[in-house]
């Protein structure tokens, strides 16, 4: 029999979730994703630090402003990384706007733009690239007008039905719901654990997922932040599931049948009614979701955080 790793590449796409080029050639993946702070574990590899220092030689002869070297150096570095990723994934790569633009349409549209630019100049087409932005009301616009313009998004942090529903009528190409960030908040605050069927980050995933089928959205749901194989195995069927290379090593070394959870044919039985959301409606119902506020809020910040890391890496190098 086929190990669980396997049987779930056969009913769903499995992207990696790390910037650890050597974890993505092992586990062969569809796609892979990244953020800030696998872009700074991974840059610790000393066998990455070539591409730290292509990124630090390139932003020196763009400029001799320090401000603007850096700001280069930060986005040649995550795209030496996607392109490396490239070369062992088949499909897409995704790369994050800087979390601080997260309430800035217009900043965060330059920066897709640059990102891309500097993708095209190494041959990659914008085809193989996913922009990856916050699902704040800002995000879920800049990634609108980067959808028509042909720049397929990642909206990432995202923790409430609101969020999945604006992006869905935005027309964004794909969504990252957070399954182990929810459980960590219910788990902590209502002071109980929750088996797999049970749990909300799973039940949340569920719920986008089937109302995305129902209602035909092309919008690719794909289930990120996992804390143990149990919510993976949960959400088999998905339309995307990305890992972190120790959870695919255990669905690897996992035995036993593994049973597909989410369907299309489930999905256009349930009974559902389509939500029309302006902007005040998101932003209520994100502000009456303390848990989707709370780690909105708190992604945002940790993503800040590990930024102001890197750049400060990137800075002692200038």
């Amino acid at each position: 029999m086929l190990n669980k790793l396997e049987q779930l590449k056969k009913m769903t796409t499995v992207v990696a979730d790390t910037g650890d080029i050597k974890a993505i050639e092992r586990y062969s993946p569809q796609d892979a994703t990244t953020n800030p702070s696998l872009i700074l574990k991974a840059a610790a590899i000393p066998e990455y630090s070539h591409l730290i220092s292509d990124a630090i030689g390139f932003a020196k002869m763009h400029s001799k402003d320090k401000a603007i070297q850096l700001k280069v150096a930060l986005n040649k570095l995550a795209v030496n990384f996607g392109v490396e990723i490239l070369k062992w994934v088949p499909g897409r790569v995704s790369t994050e706007v800087d979390a601080r633009l997260s309430f800035d349409v217009d900043a965060s549209i330059r920066q897709a733009h640059e990102l891309i630019e500097l993708y095209e100049r190494q041959g990659v087409g914008r085809e193989r690239i996913l922009i990856k932005i916050a699902s704040t009301w800002e995000g879920i616009q800049a990634a609108q007008k980067l959808e028509k313009e042909g720049i397929h998004c990642n909206l990432t942090l995202m923790f409430n039905f609101a969020q999945a529903v604006a992006c869905a009528d935005a027309g964004i190409t794909l969504i990252s719901p957070f399954v182990g960030r929810i459980y960590d908040w219910y788990k902590k605050n209502m002071n109980r654990d929750y088996a797999a069927f049970e749990d909300p980050g799973v039940l949340f995933v569920s719920r986008v997922y089937h109302y995305f089928r129902k209602f035909d959205y092309p919008t690719v749901v794909m289930g990120a932040s996992f804390r143990h194989i149990g919510q993976i195995e949960e959400l088999s069927g998905c339309d995307f599931l990305t890992i972190s290379p120790n959870l695919l090593a255990e669905l690897q070394q996992s035995e036993g049948e593994l049973q597909q959870r989410l369907s299309l044919q489930d999905s256009k039985t349930m009974e559902m009614d389509r939500i029309r959301l302006s902007e005040t409606d998101f932003r209520w119902m994100l502000n009456e979701d303390a848990m989707a506020t709370e780690k909105l809020a708190e992604g945002i910040r940790l993503f800040a955080q590990d930024i102001v890391k890197l750049e400060n890496q990137l800075l002692a190098l200038l």
